[in-house]
């Protein structure tokens, strides 16, 4: 008896909650060049090689008793002469 409610419940939701499949953003031609298509392949590895080699390689570079001996000088602020908000430390 569970086994129907369960089925005839899952075929009421599928049924009565129609939804239309469409895209995230419009196609246009640039899409199909072969430089975006090889890209679509090479952007995951790039971004995989960020987070999995080069963001390490940073954290040891930047841990300011290292930085003398790497040469690693810090960046300047991204928000100008504004102070970021840091949230209080727990």
């Amino acid at each position: 008896m569970t086994k129907l409610f369960t089925t005839v419940a899952l075929l009421a939701t599928l049924i009565g909650v129609p939804t239309r499949a469409r895209a995230h953003d419009a196609y246009d031609d640039s899409e199909s060049h072969p430089l975006r298509l090889a890209a679509y392949v090479l952007h995951p590895v790039g971004w995989g090689l960020e987070w999995a080699m080069m963001r390490p390689i940073h954290f040891i570079v930047s841990n300011p008793q290292l930085e003398p001996i790497f040469g690693h000088t810090p960046h300047e602020s991204p928000f100008g002469g504004y102070t970021p908000y840091e949230p209080p430390a727990d």
